[in-house]
């Protein structure tokens, strides 16, 4: 018996050893080194050399007084929050759509993916394209109604909406998914029930499927949490950070500081990546703790 038992037990961490394998080669290391790297004063050739020296907090402290900081802090912000809520909204919108099961919801549905299917370079560059001040598809629109040209990707006062509006169209298409699979997961007799009770459209969406669906909406808005604050590709396509920075998030940043200058710095470029870590460890950790509660 005991020798089954261990055969089992070996066969588990078999099975369990190439993800614990992988976690640390890509997750577990590279973590690691970025904190490693930001506790050190790196240059060029100390990075090649190993021989940096340790300098502690120093690097936090410069991105802290960095006057780039402020403003990158309130992009993210925006950023990330705007497209949160548009994108968990309409999302949920298409979701209660295609829930009532019509002719062809199938095919749309599909069509609705397309934009999460897309290589990142692709959606963004498109995007770029429209929102061209010059010889974009949305400038020639305002122009049919009769309003002037806009310089989405030019002007500092509308560069961060633009990449945001990128960012909401991309991330609808996985908002409706995982919200559609909870909705389908609600039992039709819940409804039936309540219909029977006199409960309208409205009263059986806020006290039925709103509240059912909530375990569903927060992960949702987690994951699409984490998602939004790594996001890199979509803005240094369209606008670089710019111009004169009003693009600029926590990402975006990072990746200038570390790689976009003739003198790197790799120290207070791992620190911005590193409060992005941070940031979503913690929002995570809220999740977690909210959800044992209410298993409590």
């Amino acid at each position: 018996m005991r020798v089954r038992l261990r055969s089992g037990q070996w066969a588990a961490w078999a099975f369990l050893a190439p993800v614990g394998l992988y976690l640390v080669v890509f997750y577990a290391y590279p973590l690691y080194r970025n904190v490693e790297l930001s506790l050190r004063n790196y240059t060029v050739r100390s990075f090649v050399r190993g021989d940096a020296p340790f300098a502690g907090f120093g690097n936090y402290l410069k991105v802290f007084d960095d006057p780039a900081f402020g403003p990158a802090l309130w992009h993210t912000v925006v950023f990330t929050v705007v497209s949160l809520v548009f994108q968990f909204t309409i999302g949920l919108a298409l979701a209660l759509f295609f829930v009532q099961n019509f002719p062809l919801s199938a095919t749309l549905r599909a069509l609705f993916l397309v934009p999460w299917l897309l290589p990142l370079i692709v959606s963004a560059s498109t995007w770029t394209w429209l929102l061209n001040s010059e010889s974009g598809v949305v400038n020639a629109a305002l122009g049919v109604a009769g309003l002037g040209p806009v310089n989405w990707l030019t002007s500092p006062d509308w560069s961060l909406w633009s990449v945001t509006i990128a960012n909401i169209w991309i991330g609808v298409p996985f908002n409706l998914v995982v919200l559609y699979s909870g909705l389908q997961a609600i039992p039709a007799s819940v409804y039936e029930a309540a219909a029977l009770d006199g409960a309208n459209r409205r009263q059986r969406f806020w006290r039925i499927t709103f509240p059912l669906l909530r375990p569903v909406s927060a992960i949702t808005l987690l994951l699409g949490l984490v998602y939004t604050l790594k996001v890199f590709d979509i803005i240094w396509i369209m606008t670089r950070g710019g111009p004169s920075g009003s693009s600029t998030t926590f990402a975006t940043w990072s990746y200038r500081l570390g790689f976009g200058n003739l003198v790197p710095s790799f120290g207070p470029g791992a620190a911005v990546g590193n409060l992005l870590i941070v940031a979503a460890l913690v929002f995570g950790l809220v999740y977690v703790r909210t959800l044992h509660r209410r298993e409590a």
